[in-house]
């Protein structure tokens, strides 16, 4: 069975720790940001991060003669929000994936490794959508 996991949550929840327990492919936003190893955050570049991310998971998915696609990807971006959510969906339905979507939180004491400030964490919290049904 081919399955993709969105894990969202806060920065620092353990997103990226669980995404590499799940195995399979690993996409993240962050990883927009890496260059030669180094973390480079530029907020003005946050919406190429994500359509990169949705670009990944399609090619993922996707099978075109010289792909093959891969029976598990893991997302794993805050996702504070539905509709960010909806391309993946969309993506799983057309390529024949089943979704999970988990919400990791920080139970732990995981440290905010981007250091995130308090005020945007709190703004995140804030907008964080759930749906249980």
């Amino acid at each position: 069975m081919k399955e993709l996991f969105l894990l969202r949550g806060l920065p620092g929840s353990g997103k990226s720790t669980l995404a590499k327990s799940l195995g399979g492919i690993r996409i993240e936003a962050d990883q927009y940001f890496m260059e030669d190893g180094v973390y480079n955050f530029d907020a003005s570049k946050l919406k190429n991060a994500h359509n990169y991310c949705q670009s990944q998971t399609q090619a993922w998915m996707k099978t075109d003669g010289e792909q093959v696609n891969v029976d598990r990807l893991v997302v794993s971006n805050t996702f504070t929000q539905e509709w960010e959510m909806k391309p993946y969906f969309e993506m799983a339905e057309k390529y024949g994936y089943r979704v999970y979507s988990l919400i990791v939180e920080n139970r732990h004491g995981g440290i905010n490794e981007h250091g995130v400030l308090e005020e945007s964490l709190q703004r995140m919290e804030n907008r964080f959508e759930t749906k249980l049904r």
